[in-house]
């Protein structure tokens, strides 16, 4: 499987998590990668993206400032820090390599009290 998310959970509003999402068998390092997420009865949207070497970010204006992607390409492995969360980020969270039209399977996260 390339891509395996986890570190998806329960957490109170203005809490905070990290997903993690870990790759395989294609070239991680030079791949740009994403974040989308998908709520329940609506759309999947992108959340956040950046780029292979890391330094060049972009994120979706509702989890600006909030956010952040990070990735370590030593270790294969893409990131997605979430401070001050609030009920309307609770998705399924997905990492995609779209160059490679690789989707993850997704880890629940839930924001509430």
């Amino acid at each position: 499987v390339p891509l395996v998310e986890s570190g998806g959970g329960l957490v109170q509003p203005g809490g905070s998590l990290r997903l993690s999402c870990a790759a395989s068998g294609f070239a991680f390092g030079s791949s740009p990668m994403t974040w989308y997420r998908q709520a329940p009865g609506k759309e999947r949207v992108l959340v956040a993206r950046i780029n292979s070497g890391g330094f060049i970010t972009y994120y979706a204006d509702s989890v600006k400032g909030r956010f952040t992607v990070s990735r370590d390409n030593a270790k294969n492995t893409l990131y997605l820090q979430m401070n001050s969360l609030k009920p309307e980020d609770t998705a399924v969270y997905y990492c995609s390599a779209p160059g490679y039209n690789y989707w993850g399977q997704g880890t629940q996260v839930t924001v509430s009290s």
